[in-house]
């Protein structure tokens, strides 16, 4: 292992111990690149974002028809997977229909339901509202079955270098039992469970715009859903809408998004209420072992 990638997992039990702890990123003159919680001339402060961003606004969307009685409000779900919605109406004038208060349901996937029909109560004035779309995806109505995962990779062993509640960067809800395992750029990662893949990012370099950098989620069929973060670009093997076992070849690892060095962050997460949040889980076998290759896959 790196000299700097060991000097960075210090720090990350460090930060596991204390209640805040700044870290500094600093770049030598040969590219060397080294984490240290001491504020050396030239560093910059590492800053951690979110590493849970997934845009859906291009498929869950709210459509409005107009027709001469008035205007028709649908929403539709493009994903493989249900998709939890609120619709609320604001600033509503002149409207025969709206509802007192939101309206929530769950979406199947691929799907669109209509959510109301409004029509003027004067004909000769115009309909005013603001419609509020919240949604996030998952069934809340489902309860996690699985709480013990085979290890998601091939090869090893190798460290776990940031668990559950770290206090470096997993103290978000999204991430909060979210497990950071170093290990070599190009290792294989396979499915901790089956499911069907619901998102993928394949095509970013480097840092790039999505702190998660390449990642796939997969839907179980509890309703909780595994996600993969920091893949290798180009090496996701996986398709949104495929339904994959166990142990299947899904990606490679990497070094993507907003990442300190090569390493695989896994979550499993499940929507607690239009909120999509992590949830505790365990590995079934010391994460410095080998994976059991008795469970299948290639």
């Amino acid at each position: 292992m790196p000299f700097r990638l060991i000097v960075f997992c210090a720090l990350l039990l460090v930060a596991s111990q204390a209640a805040a702890l700044t870290i500094y990123k600093y770049t030598d003159a040969n590219g060397v690149v080294t984490y240290t919680d001491k504020a050396t001339a030239g560093a910059q402060v590492f800053v951690f974002r979110d590493r849970m961003v997934e845009r859906l606004d291009n498929q869950v969307k709210l459509e409005t028809q107009k027709h001469a009685a008035g205007d028709t409000l649908l929403v539709r779900n493009d994903l493989y997977a249900p998709v939890q919605i609120e619709l609320k109406l604001e600033q509503v004038d002149n409207a025969i229909g709206a509802p007192d208060k939101p309206i929530t349901w769950v979406l199947p996937p691929r799907s669109k339901i209509r959510l109301a029909t409004l029509t003027a109560r004067d004909a000769g004035k115009p309909l005013r509202y603001t419609p509020k779309l919240r949604y996030a995806l998952g069934d809340p109505r489902l309860l996690p079955t699985q709480q013990s995962y085979p290890l998601p990779w091939r090869g090893g062993p190798f460290r776990l270098t940031q668990g559950a509640n770290g206090k470096y960067s997993h103290f978000t809800a999204k991430g909060r039992y979210a497990m950071d395992i170093a290990m070599p750029e190009g290792t294989p990662i396979v499915a901790a469970r089956g499911g069907v893949v619901v998102k993928t990012e394949n095509q970013q370099s480097g840092r790039g715009n999505n702190p998660s950098g390449n990642y796939v989620r997969i839907l179980h069929d509890d309703g909780t859903m595994g996600v993969y973060l920091h893949l290798m670009q180009g090496s996701v093997s996986v398709r949104e809408g495929q339904r994959i076992n166990s142990s299947s070849l899904i990606a490679r690892s990497g070094n993507t998004g907003n990442s300190t060095g090569p390493h695989l962050h896994f979550v499993v997460q499940r929507n607690v209420g239009l909120a999509l949040e992590s949830i505790p889980f365990d590995f079934a076998q010391p994460v410095n072992s080998l994976p059991n290759f008795a469970v299948g896959g290639e």
